[in-house]
């Protein structure tokens, strides 16, 4: 299993903290897969610095696709899409 560091910007971090948000939504830019450990690191945008504080989270599912994997590229690239979290 892999440990995955990652910045976050503190409104994003104070929300998976908080527990209201249970997903990240990432650019396909690494690799990752269900039992890894994700560390998100708080970055501050304003001070261009890491704030100290970070939350770790093992990974249940990842979901990956191409934008036109649904042939909804055109659709996704005018109306952007959302990502909508369940309750359990």
């Amino acid at each position: 299993m892999a440990i995955i560091k990652k910045k976050i910007w503190p409104e994003l971090f104070n929300l998976i903290a908080s527990g209201k948000k249970k997903f990240e939504l990432r650019l396909n830019d690494f690799d990752i897969k269900e039992g890894d450990t994700l560390i998100l690191e708080e970055w501050d945008p304003n001070t261009k610095q890491y704030t100290g504080r970070t939350i770790e989270r093992t990974i249940d599912y990842v979901l990956k696709f191409k934008l036109n994997d649904f042939g909804q590229k055109k659709e996704i690239q005018e109306k952007g899409l959302l990502v909508i979290q369940f309750k359990n």
